[in-house]
């Protein structure tokens, strides 16, 4: 059966998930395809912690920027700047890191095509049969196949892969996310500009809890070195994203700069409970719901659930057991599970209404919360090193749930 094989893996979906798994499993002598769909370019913030350019070999010149701070923004237009101590999160254009990432897969020895995933079948021997359209075929009615013992799903969220092989699947919320990448401002206006684009600075991130921006989730600007990226997250259907952006456009003054171009996508919001079809299907990235909660971080998880998903496979491949597909969620929720059920216990609090908001923001001013968040993202890990911080963050948070202390009330600096 295995000499009929075309391929021992078919990665569906060429983003940080597949073509990290591609990357992985080509190096190890497996006969790999890369299958993805060309001109799909994710929405997306860009941030990356130090902790993935460090594991995944991923050099400082793939960077479109550095950031050295976030402004948290308050409903009433109160901000909080948390800078970052001696270190800096790294921002990218999707377009270009991914397009870096498939070329990396394909020098490892990924074969790679482009073309859309339309159906998976079974052939006599119960083999995997991959059908997809070419990208190159002018008929739709087109259809290629390759048999293959493995399946990974990385065809992002409403993963196409996922809905006919992994049961559950089709009921995954999502959050609809719209961004529009601008040309950066070439220059600070002077002061008493009509327009406040002399407040941008493409060393920080700006994340707008205001929910006329965002009901639900947030709003954002991110710069990306020559570009910068104006989006919106929203679970709410009917509430219109565009209309967002063009206001956090306006109000910023960033309206004034040239829009090149103009993305939408779903994002998951929390894991599915199967990854695998117990069979020879496992999912990886968005496909498997891996975007954090709250803060929509997805870049990492991708890359780290490629890996997952690559090392679940050639276990598989390796023993014939299908069971060892299991292992890709397992081991990720193992390590990320908790700091998952963390964060959406805080989206689901924290961002209900703007009473709430002002409050999440004020508390973003405490040296102890700032500490402790940056850590917990560069690192991907709660911090445990530092107790008595954490007792006096529940206390603080207790005291505003309670409401026995006014938002700001505590703010001894970076408030405005």
């Amino acid at each position: 059966m295995t000499n009929q094989a075309d391929y021992d893996v078919v990665i569906i979906g060429g983003g940080p998930a597949g073509a990290t798994a591609a990357t992985d499993l080509a190096g190890l002598g497996r006969r790999v395809l890369l299958l993805d769909r060309p001109g799909r370019i994710k929405p997306c913030g860009g941030a990356i912690p130090p902790r993935a350019m460090e594991e995944f070999d991923i050099p400082e010149s793939q960077l479109a920027a550095r950031v050295h701070s976030a402004r948290m923004v308050a409903p009433s237009n109160r901000y909080v700047d948390m800078p970052i101590n001696g270190g800096y999160v790294g921002m990218v254009d999707r377009g270009p890191f991914d397009e870096w990432l498939r070329q990396r897969a394909a020098k490892a020895g990924a074969d790679r095509r482009d073309g859309t995933f339309t159906r998976l079948s079974r052939d006599a021997d119960d083999m995997a049969v991959v059908h997809f359209r070419p990208a190159e075929a002018t008929d739709r009615n087109t259809e290629e196949c390759v048999r293959t013992r493995a399946v990974i799903g990385a065809d992002g969220a409403m993963s196409s892969v996922a809905k006919q092989c992994i049961p559950g699947a089709k009921e995954l919320p999502h959050v609809a996310a719209y961004h529009e990448i601008v040309r950066a401002p070439t220059a600070r206006a002077e002061a008493g500009a009509s327009t406040s684009t002399s407040d941008y600075d493409p060393t920080r991130c700006d994340v707008y809890y205001q929910g006329r921006l965002s009901p639900d989730f947030y709003a954002w600007i991110f710069p990306h070195g020559d570009t910068v990226s104006i989006g919106v997250g929203t679970e709410l259907k009917g509430f219109s994203l565009h209309d967002a952006v063009d206001r956090l456009r306006r109000e910023t003054g960033l309206d004034q700069c040239e829009t090149l171009r103009k993305e939408g996508a779903p994002i998951p919001l929390h894991p599915l409970p199967k990854w695998d079809n117990g069979r020879d299907v496992v999912l990886a990235g968005d496909a498997a719901g891996v975007v954090a909660p709250a803060s929509g971080e997805g870049i990492y998880y991708a890359l780290l659930g490629g890996r997952l998903a690559g090392e679940a496979v050639e276990a598989f491949l390796a023993t014939g057991n299908p069971k060892a597909l299991a292992l890709a969620r397992k081991r990720f929720m193992k390590d990320h599970g908790r700091i998952f059920w963390i964060l959406g216990i805080m989206q689901r609090f924290w961002y209900r209404n703007d009473k709430r908001r002002e409050r999440f923001v004020s508390i973003c001013d405490d040296p102890d919360v700032q500490h402790l968040t940056w850590q917990a993202y560069m690192h991907k890990r709660l911090v445990r090193a530092r107790p008595a911080a954490h007792l006096r963050i529940f206390f603080k948070d207790m005291a505003h749930l309670l409401g026995i202390v006014s938002p700001w009330q505590k703010a001894s600096r970076g408030a405005k």
